[in-house]
Order: C-alpha cells, then sequence, then structure tokens
C-alpha cells in the first residue's frame, strides 16, 4: 500500500520540480532578461520596397521613447531590424540570424509578402512567433497550419471585396481594368476583388500584372487605357502606384482610379504622381491621414503630431508609414504588457491572439484592433476616402464583411 504513495510523492516531487525552475526563470522565453526584451525583423531599407523605410525607422523611434520612460515593467525593449532588401533569399538569411545567433524572443512586424512567406514556415516549425506581419495575405490568418504567425492589415482579399462593392454601388456599368503585382499579394487581391463582382466579373475589360523588377509599368498603362475603362483599380506597391498615376495623367486617361491601402501614403505615392494629376482617386482607410485638417483638434493627431516632432522630426508629415510605425508598435507594447511577466514564446502567441477590442489613438473612429484564435487577423474595417488635392477625405460608413 505504500508504494503508491511513495510513488505519488516522487511524482508531485518531480512535478515541482520542474514548475519550480520555470517560475524561478520567471517563464522567459529567449531574448528576454530583467532588463531586456529582444525582438528582430526585416526591414526593406533598401531594394524596391525602400519606400517603406520609415515604417520600421518609426517603430524603433517608438521603442526610444517608451525606453526613456522606463520600457514596460523595468525591461528595455530593443528591436533588431536588418535590412533584406526586399529579397526573400536575402530575408530567410537575416531571419535565422536574428532567431539562432541573436536569439531574439520573436519576430515583430516583418515586412512583405514574399519576404515573409519565406519565412514563415522556418518561424513555425521552430516556435518562434512570427508577429503582426506587414501584409494582408490571407496566409497570416491560418491558426491550424501556422499556429506562431499573426497578421496586421486588412487582408487583401477583404480590401478586394470592399473595393469592387463600392464599384457596383457607384458605377454599376462600369467597364473595369486591374493591374496587380505578379506574387501571392496582387492573387489575393484578385481573388477577393472578383469574388466582390460576383456575377459582374465580366465588367473586368484589362487585367495584367507586373513584376518588382520591372523598370515602369508603361506599356501595361497604354493596354489599360486603350480598353476603354472606366474603372481602375491600381493594385499596385508604392513606386508602381506613383507610375501608375502619373502615366494615366499623361495620357489624358481619367478613370475612378482606386488605390490599396498600401499604396495611400500623400508623400510617398502621391506627391511623386504630382497632386494635380490625383485629385479624385479613392482608397480605403483604417488610420487617420495626419494631413487631414478634420483632425487638426483630435487628441490622438496632436499626441501623435507632438511625438512626430521630437523623435521623427525630419520625416515627412504626409507619410502615413510613419503612422502604420507609430500603431503597430502601439499593438506590440499592448501585447508585452498583457504578458504580465510571462514571456515565454507561447504567451506571447496567447496574448497576441486574444487582443479585445483595442482602441488606439490613430485608428479611424469605429475601427478597432480585435483577435481571437481562430481569427488572427486584427485589423478587419477600412472606411472609404476621396483625395481633394491636399488629403484624404473621408466619405461612408466604416466598412467589414459583416
Amino acid at each position: 500500500m505504500r508504494k503508491p504513495i511513495v510513488t505519488f510523492a516522487v511524482w508531485a516531487f518531480a512535478l515541482a520540480g520542474a514548475l519550480a525552475p520555470a517560475n524561478a526563470e520567471k517563464a522567459y522565453g529567449p531574448g528576454v532578461s530583467d532588463t531586456e526584451i529582444l525582438l528582430g525583423a526585416n526591414a526593406p531599407y533598401s531594394g524596391p520596397a525602400s519606400i517603406y523605410a520609415s515604417f520600421p525607422k518609426t517603430m524603433l523611434a517608438y521603442f526610444t521613447m517608451l525606453n526613456e520612460k522606463g520600457g514596460i515593467n523595468g525591461r528595455h525593449i530593443n528591436l533588431l531590424t536588418r535590412d533584406d532588401a526586399y529579397s526573400p533569399p536575402k530575408t530567410v538569411e537575416v531571419t535565422r540570424a536574428l532567431v539562432e545567433n541573436d536569439k531574439v524572443l520573436a519576430i515583430m512586424a516583418p515586412f512583405g509578402t514574399p519576404t515573409n512567406a519565406a519565412i514563415q514556415k522556418f518561424l513555425n516549425s521552430n516556435g518562434v512567433p512570427q508577429l503582426l506581419v506587414q501584409s494582408g495575405g490571407t496566409r497570416w490568418n491560418d491558426p491550424k497550419q501556422f499556429p506562431w504567425t499573426v497578421g496586421f492589415n486588412p487582408t487583401y482579399e477583404l480590401e478586394g471585396r470592399l473595393y469592387a462593392k463600392y464599384i457596383l454601388k457607384t458605377k454599376p456599368d462600369a467597364k473595369i481594368a486591374v493591374i496587380t503585382p505578379n506574387e501571392d499579394a496582387g492573387k489575393d487581391y484578385l481573388k477577393g476583388f472578383k469574388d466582390g463582382l460576383g456575377e459582374h466579373v465580366g465588367q473586368i475589360v484589362a487585367e495584367t500584372t507586373y513584376l518588382t523588377s520591372d523598370p515602369t509599368i508603361d506599356s501595361q498603362m497604354v493596354t489599360m487605357r486603350e480598353s476603354g475603362a472606366d474603372v481602375f483599380f491600381a493594385e499596385a506597391t508604392p513606386k508602381f502606384a506613383a507610375q501608375a498615376l502619373r502615366k494615366a495623367a499623361s495620357m489624358g486617361w481619367k478613370p475612378l482610379t482606386i488605390l490599396p491601402t498600401v499604396s495611400n501614403s500623400v508623400s510617398a505615392v502621391l506627391e511623386p504622381a504630382g497632386l494635380e494629376n490625383v485629385i479624385g482617386v479613392v482608397t480605403g482607410l483604417y488610420l487617420k491621414d495626419p494631413t487631414d485638417p478634420r483632425w487638426s483638434d483630435d487628441p490622438g493627431q496632436k499626441e501623435f503630431s507632438a511625438w512626430m516632432k521630437k523623435y521623427q522630426p525630419n520625416a515627412s508629415p504626409g507619410d502615413l508609414f510613419n503612422v502604420q510605425g507609430y500603431t503597430v508598435a502601439q499593438v506590440m507594447t499592448a501585447v508585452l504588457k498583457n504578458c504580465n511577466g510571462d514571456y515565454s514564446r507561447a504567451n506571447i502567441i496567447k496574448q497576441a491572439t486574444s487582443l479585445k477590442a483595442l482602441e488606439l489613438p490613430m485608428l479611424l473612429p469605429g475601427i478597432k484592433v480585435q483577435t481571437e484564435p481562430d481569427n488572427v487577423t486584427p485589423i478587419r474595417q477600412i472606411q472609404m476616402a476621396r483625395f481633394d488635392g491636399k488629403s484624404w477625405a473621408l466619405f461612408g460608413d466604416v466598412l467589414s464583411d459583416r
């Protein structure tokens, strides 16, 4: 009769011993100490997507501010960003180095669709959080297959569907031209767009693609103009979106033009295209446009502007990628605060997938950050806006699939 008791006592002692080190070590994952939390990310400081470089720079500046205030629970946030030139092989190289050599706790806000696709399996097979991915690919919202991945942007399929519904409501007899990058992001946008058109998909009269390595898209633009289209979905990254807008103006082609959320920065896209050429262009927004006078007395905008003047004094005030970096850093801060001292990778994912109606200063009213274990896309709403020559003017209601 004593043997089971002894066995239980030994098991209980062993269990206590197994739990004690975890508690003694405060459930720290790699890259965490009593004074630091180490995060990592690829960043497009060079290459064809370098126009997005303001995004990681703003995140770094935000954590500088946060660390000046004592960090999170006395720990400074150290974000290591590594230039991958928007090249998937380079992304793999820098990400492996961050995980295996630098021993980061998580990869935070890694940039790009093809670049993140190149590292997703590596990170998931090694149990490394891939958090707040800067892409709207549907593959970032697949927690069954990729439980360590959490997206951020509205999915491109959702965005495409909402634009299609807007077109059908605004110009039901539209003849539509579409250009997309020849990569997963373009395919997701196009699928959502066609799903949104439904039985009206035949109204697409021109459909073309481009490669990010192409010098220009002038020939594609000529093809689309000659199709007779009166609506143009310019689903392109900033460099090519600016080219498209400028080329359309030079040809005298004036369709209703829609830009995706990834390419609606005033300073990075509209100004290079010529502000006089883009009046009337529409897009979807989930962030406040700092150039929009409607926000001049808004507390969140005032807070952001004051922060920019101090921590990003040389940055363009019309660059929405600064707002994106600022907001993403705030989401990551919320995740880390919610960890309550348990900085294991498993708890990082648990907190990142259970964000409840998080309101942030630079999100549009009515748009909140929300995640659940079975739906890990934090931003799921947009509001349409039209460029009036100076800023994006919002119109209509906040839109979602619901």
